[in-house]
């Protein structure tokens, strides 16, 4: 199994930005697909993005499209979300997760591994 951590969170003004990490351990990295999810308060938990296994493709939430970009690197076991002009409605707490498939999904029950998350709150 696979061990994550986020970091990164914190609070920034409209319009900011902020580069989240998810650092890795236990099993290989690179043979999981990896997403990111969010969570505000009393909310459902939702889709940010996904990366492939190799990194070679992402898929991101109509919210994060041309915001957010997901990356990865396979030989420090680390996942990012940079995530840029935030708004207020990004407020959340932002989880890495990752699942043994090649391309991940975006639904939350496919993944089998979580982080405990990292909040974001982005103030008007």
């Amino acid at each position: 199994q696979v061990q994550l951590v986020e970091s990164g969170g914190g609070l920034v003004q409209t319009g900011g930005s902020l580069k989240l990490s998810c650092a890795a351990s236990g099993r290989t990295f690179s043979g999981y697909a990896m997403g990111w999810f969010r969570q505000a308060p009393g909310k459902a938990r939702d889709f940010v993005g996904r990366i492939s296994r190799s990194g070679g493709s992402t898929y991101y939430a109509d919210s994060a499209k041309g915001r957010f970009t997901i990356s990865r690197d396979n030989a420090k076991n680390t996942l990012y979300l940079q995530m840029n002009n935030l708004k207020p409605e990004d407020t959340a707490v932002y989880y890495c997760a990752a699942s043994n498939s090649a391309y991940g999904s975006t639904v939350a029950s496919t993944y089998g591994y979580w982080g405990q998350g990292t909040q974001v709150t982005v103030s008007s």
